[in-house]
């Protein structure tokens, strides 16, 4: 098969994935092969491609959001059938046997694997998923529009749910690329009044027309104080821009696996019981409940579409900051 291959990370200026020739992945027990017919691309295939992430293998290939149809079944693969539609997101599989999976927060787990970092991703024509942690694709999605909900949607979905946000509250949105364009939809959804802060007078439209009340920077102020916000942007310069536009016992979630440095907080920020969370991964009942809801929403997915061997190009464009909604490999 052909794949994007990470021998060494590297700025994504230099086009550090190759090209290259891989032998098909059999299934062996509890798995399934895929044929990938898309793959969204993520931010944290920007950091791992970067070298920002700790990559426990080399070479890996990139990518996980990814949709497609079975293709082969190891033994003990209980629950699906060859051209079966499946999905694959960022977790990979998780102990099933530590505190953290006994409590329901599988995303925590020590020894939890992850696609496209401890296993080959999505930037492929081919890609191995565990059975119990592969998921079903709503029909209200084609295949291209379906692979964003499988992180940029879900992830954007638990942040909602880290920030407390209840219906009728006012959220704002800091950033606004592949998942804070579907998380917009949800909030819209729960009749949330919603603020975008984004640099690009081109997001700053997509933001209104997906709904967002107002569109402004960062150092803009909104029409209201926030009672709960999200940052997507991995800029730790946010957090004090955030908290300053947010409400006494308002919480503000971090959606990012990696972020520049925090600026020294004064107190002030802080005080008045306001609340920050990280957010870390996302569970397998985290992305059944979001699947669900995107499709009863339904969830509009702004796309572009790239060949699987412009995926180097489609890195470049965000970093860049110049996709609006989000970029799909197709092979």
């Amino acid at each position: 098969m052909h794949a994007q291959l990470l021998r060494t990370p590297a700025p994504v200026a230099a086009s550090p994935l190759e090209w290259t020739e891989l032998a098909d992945p059999q299934p062996g027990p509890g798995r399934i092969a895929i044929r990938v017919s898309a793959c969204a691309v993520c931010h944290t295939d920007l950091h791992t491609v970067e070298g920002e992430l700790t990559i426990p293998r080399l070479p890996v290939v990139p990518g996980h959001q990814v949709v497609g149809s079975v293709a082969a079944l190891g033994t003990d693969a209980a629950g699906w059938s060859v051209g079966d539609r499946a999905g694959v997101f960022w977790l990979h599989g998780a102990c099933g046997q530590c505190a953290f999976c006994g409590r329901g927060e599988e995303n925590l787990c020590p020894n939890a694997e992850f696609t496209g970092l401890h296993r080959n991703g999505g930037y492929a024509e081919y890609i191995l998923a565990q059975a119990d942690f592969a998921l079903r694709i709503p029909e209200a999605f084609d295949d291209v529009h379906a692979a964003p909900l499988l992180c940029a949607g879900i992830i954007g979905y638990r942040s909602l749910h880290r920030a407390e946000v209840q219906p009728g509250e006012t959220v704002g949105l800091f950033g606004f690329g592949a998942s804070a364009h579907l998380t917009i939809q949800v909030a819209r959804h729960w009749d949330c009044r919603a603020f975008v802060f984004t640099r690009s007078s081109a997001h700053r439209e997509h933001a209104r027309s997906l709904g967002a009340e107002w569109a402004g920077a960062a150092s803009d102020s909104p029409p209201a104080l926030l009672d709960r916000a999200v940052i997507f942007a991995p800029s730790g310069a946010l957090v004090p821009a955030a908290l300053e536009r947010l409400r006494p016992g308002g919480t503000l979630a971090i959606n990012a696996i990696s972020m520049s440095d925090i600026p020294a907080l004064s107190y002030d920020k802080l005080y008045g019981e306001r609340t920050i969370r990280s957010v870390a991964n996302a569970t397998r009942r985290d992305a059944v409940e979001f699947l669900d809801l995107a499709s009863r929403i339904p969830i509009r997915v702004t796309t572009q579409t790239f060949a699987l061997n412009e995926a180097n190009h489609a890195l470049q464009l965000l970093k860049a900051s110049e996709l609006d909604g989000a970029a799909v490999l197709v092979p």
